[in-house]
């Protein structure tokens, strides 16, 4: 009697889960931790830039810091105007303070075992600065503008430091770092969609959208600018002069088709893409946070939306638990089992074997051969 070989194709159980893993999570992982190491070099250069002689000055308090406090409600301006007074009796001690801080959240961010610790006292730092620093960015004052970096470029740390937040395993519903993380996949897109709501909202109010708001804020920020960045305001304060509103209102198209793309999950790249430009714009109104004038505290909110849009762009076309679906059950395991075609004729050899007579005792009995033939008697 002939033996024909079964084979068996199906690939071990779980398989496909552990090729989904060791090539899903590595990226999902490496990715991550680039969003990390960008938001500590940001923080890294907020500290650089705050330890400029201009920041150990009281002028920066009264310039910077007492001016947030202007059109907000008595229960915001009121801590702001004591945390004021309160530094300008020691401003030098003070903003060194503030200077070292921000330096070791960087050195935090930078070290993989210190993330964790750094990304939570960043949120904790970042929302006292928005608060107390930037009177929540003004956005409770009615001169909140996304040229001037509303809703306040400290507070776009938050949203970073929540996405970047360490994940120990990849959470397949989502298809990118911001919504694969401990947020899951959906409060990362609640949250977008209020930040590019609220840039729609403030890119139409009258501080924005008057036809000569955008002209003027650009001429005023020429003001300690090198050459290069001065002619660049004067030729684009020259461009807008007339055609702010036009241009405010088309801010706030992009802005709220970004915001509605990503969130519904519907031409995410897109989206993102029109997110990352709009980001582009708005850092270049505000002369890249004015670092180069000696008084920038941050690149301020464009660089911001950029690397955010980044943390939301989608790793792939495929839905990311195809591979879930994909994982055979027990009966698509037996199907395939059965369906090779060596399979095939070992099941209708044995089915010949069974239809073909036997007898007992002395009676012939005649067993087939593997070319299908009857074989010999025994």
């Amino acid at each position: 009697m002939s033996f024909i070989p079964i084979e068996f194709r199906l690939a071990p159980r779980g398989l496909t889960r552990r090729l989904d893993r060791s090539g899903f999570t590595p990226i999902l992982a490496t990715r991550r931790r680039a969003l990390q190491i960008t938001l500590g070099v940001i923080w890294l250069l907020d500290a650089a830039l705050q330890y400029q002689p201009y920041m150990f000055s009281k002028g920066f308090v009264s310039e910077v810091i007492q001016g947030t406090a202007d059109g907000n409600p008595a229960v915001i301006a009121d801590p702001i105007t004591w945390s004021a007074g309160l530094m300008m009796q020691h401003i030098a001690v003070y903003n060194a303070l503030f200077a070292t801080i921000q330096l070791f959240l960087a050195l935090g961010l930078l070290w993989r075992r210190t993330v964790k610790a750094a990304l939570a006292a960043s949120i904790a730092w970042a929302v006292a600065v928005w608060w107390l620093g930037e009177g929540l960015g003004g956005v409770l004052t009615g001169t909140a503008s996304p040229f001037t970096g509303a809703p306040g470029a400290v507070i776009l740390y938050v949203l970073l430091a929540l996405v970047a937040w360490p994940s120990p395993a990849a959470d397949t519903r989502g298809s990118s770092v911001a919504t694969t993380g401990r947020l899951g996949p959906v409060t990362p897109r609640l949250l977008w969609a209020l930040l590019w709501g609220s840039l729609a909202y403030f890119a139409l109010q009258p501080a924005s959208s008057s036809p000569g708001a955008l002209g003027t804020t650009l001429t005023g920020m020429k003001d300690s600018e090198p050459g290069w960045i001065s002619s660049m305001d004067g030729a684009l304060a020259h461009a807008v002069a007339h055609l702010g509103t036009q241009v405010s209102v088309t801010i706030a198209v992009l802005c709220a088709l970004a915001g509605a793309t990503v969130a519904l999950g519907r031409f995410t790249r897109l989206g993102v893409l029109i997110a990352a430009i709009v980001g582009a714009v708005i850092w270049l109104a505000e002369d890249f946070g004015e670092i180069f004038t000696g008084q920038g505290t941050d690149p301020n909110s464009g660089l911001l939306l950029i690397i955010a849009a980044a943390a939301f762009w989608p790793f792939a076309d495929v839905p990311p638990r195809e591979a879930d679906h994909a994982r055979p059950t027990s009966a698509t395991r037996a199907r395939t089992r059965w369906a090779s075609p060596a399979a095939r004729a070992h099941r209708s050899a044995a089915k010949r074997l069974a239809a073909s007579p036997v007898q007992t005792g002395g009676t012939r009995r005649e067993i087939p051969g593997s070319d299908g033939e009857p074989g010999a008697e025994r």
